[in-house]
């Protein structure tokens, strides 16, 4: 386990195939600090194919879900130009291994932010807010592993769709919203189930990105986390989340 890189190959190749492998933590458990130097890793190989880094996603934003893995923070990962899927669009199943889509806010970012900020100070960075799902997806055999093993696999980020762009200022503090699969509501929930406050998790993200060293710049998108509980896609799915005030975002899922 002391190979970093080969684990980050072995990472990024079960990705890039839709392909399941071992978890990591069958061998031995990673660190957090060795984690995400794999998450880090596996990014640089798909930079040198050439997809770009666009932004970050952050998980396990409920305090619920912290306290069942044992944390005292989120964990993140990054979004690249090749994980964005079109709004309306078909994905295309094979691409994932076990797919799981969740309902999120989406920040467009502005003016540079990194460090620790305050609520106001990372509004002020945002140009405007969206509604959005992440497609999640767990590399490992049967959808099982340990805290490392996600964080080595860019935090189960996968890919996501984002929806109409609305102004900065909008309240997205609490709002309600349903996923829908084939028209049938899957879940309810509001946006203040991230974190409280949307918002919060923007603040986690300038903070997180400077502790390795990157910066949120303009252009760059963070996916504040889920608002619901994930739910598992099959192919044709037609995914749909309707939220108050933003609207809807969808898509349907192909072979």
């Amino acid at each position: 386990m002391s190979d970093l890189a080969r684990i980050a190959e072995i990472a990024d190749e079960a990705a890039r195939t839709g392909t399941a492998i071992p978890q990591f933590s069958d061998e031995a458990q990673l660190t957090m600090e060795q984690a995400y130097a794999i998450q880090a890793l596996s990014m640089q190989r798909r930079y040198a194919r050439g997809e770009r880094r666009v932004g970050i996603k952050m998980g396990f934003t409920s305090r619920a879900k912290q306290v069942q893995m044992g944390l005292d923070d989120l964990i993140w990962g990054r979004l690249t130009s090749g994980m964005q899927e079109e709004e309306g669009g078909i994905i295309n199943f094979s691409r994932y291994v076990h797919p799981r889509v969740e309902p999120e806010i989406a920040y467009l970012i502005k003016h540079e932010l990194s460090g620790n900020v305050t609520p106001i100070q990372a509004l002020a960075a945002v140009e405007a807010v969206a509604p959005a799902m992440e497609i999640i997806d767990s590399r490992y055999d049967n959808f099982k592993f340990d805290l490392g093993d996600v964080v080595a696999d860019n935090s189960s980020s996968s890919g996501f769709v984002l929806g109409n762009w609305f102004p900065k200022d909008t309240d997205v503090t609490n709002l309600g919203l349903v996923l829908s699969i084939d028209g049938r509501a899957q879940q309810i929930g509001s946006t203040a189930a991230i974190l409280g406050n949307p918002i919060r998790a923007l603040v986690a993200a300038a903070r997180v990105a400077a502790s390795a060293g990157e910066v949120l710049a303009p252009g760059d998108i963070v996916l504040a986390g889920g608002a619901t509980a994930a739910v598992a896609l099959a192919p044709g799915m037609a995914v749909e989340t309707t939220f108050e005030t933003l609207g809807t975002v969808a898509f349907n899922v192909g072979e």
